[in-house]
């Protein structure tokens, strides 16, 4: 496979994959959200921090989505509580990727560091997602940079998993042998010719790995280790309105709504970037 191919593969690699009837809705459904979440100022101009007398109030008037428990309009917070979780997400996801690459690729160097890079994997793998979030905050605090640094351990393994598996697979491939017998340092091997073709895989792993954030983010924020209130999050949303599930449901209704679009368009897009990927 010449570099050329490579490139015209990697080029129709979107339109194949996303013009499929999943790609579309999930770039419809993920759009959607996050231009809610960058728009929030100019969708509403009510203050997320705000409190009024008009606590658990109903939707109407000024308030689109009611209030919440301390009288906050809930339309802003939401909107709000989208870009924090995109911010988040947008800062630990790319972090643990590079991380992930970075290992993978030291991995296939040699196989002293290929046997301690599958260790260090291996230990990430081990913590489930909330010891290691609780972990986390038990020396950092609740926050933002907490999340971000869980997040970003959580996707380690994943990228660099998907990564080494490429290389593993690329590197005994003819044009890498015919690279090697030309007299190509290992080294060049590597990063000209097995690196891009190992790399596809990843597009796919990006959709996921933001899902994952999603998630992570929002169980951290409802377990109260995430976000420090009274910034608004999604997570943060729901675990307030948990007491008042049975009173007033509405309350969980639009955060719930969103995380669900957001990772429902997220996987959509992961299934349809694979199937472009297999064609």
């Amino acid at each position: 496979m010449t570099t050329l191919s490579v490139g015209l593969r990697r080029r129709r690699l979107l339109p194949v994959g996303l013009h499929t009837v999943r790609g579309t809705a999930g770039v419809l459904l993920v759009g959607a959200v996050v231009l809610a979440g960058l728009l929030a100022p100019l969708l509403t101009d009510a203050d997320p921090l705000a409190q009024s007398g008009l606590a658990l109030a109903g939707p109407g008037g000024a308030h689109p989505l009611g209030t919440d428990d301390l009288g906050r309009d809930l339309f802003s917070r939401v909107l709000y509580g989208i870009r924090t979780d995109l911010l988040i997400s947008a800062t630990a996801v790319p972090v643990g990727a590079l991380l992930g690459c970075a290992l993978a690729l030291l991995a296939a160097t040699s196989r002293g560091a290929d046997v301690a890079v599958q260790r260090i994997f291996d230990l990430l793998l081990a913590f489930p997602g909330l010891i290691l979030a609780l972990a986390v905050t038990a020396v950092l605090g609740p926050g933002r940079w907490p999340v971000v640094i869980v997040i970003a351990l959580a996707e380690i393994p994943g990228f660099g998993r998907q990564l080494r598996a490429g290389i593993l697979v690329q590197r005994e491939r003819e044009y890498a042998l015919a690279a090697r017998v030309g007299g190509a340092s290992r080294a060049r091997v590597l990063l000209r010719h097995v690196l891009p073709n190992a790399v596809d895989p990843l597009i796919v792993q990006g959709a996921i790995a933001f899902s994952l954030a999603v998630f992570i983010e929002g169980a951290m924020s409802f377990l109260g280790v995430g976000v420090r209130p009274p910034e608004p999050s999604l997570g943060g949303i729901l675990s307030q309105s948990m007491a008042y599930l049975s009173s007033h449901p509405g309350f969980a209704a639009a955060p719930l709504v969103v995380v669900t679009a957001l990772v429902l368009g997220l996987t959509l897009i992961a299934e349809a970037l694979n199937e472009g990927i297999r064609r």
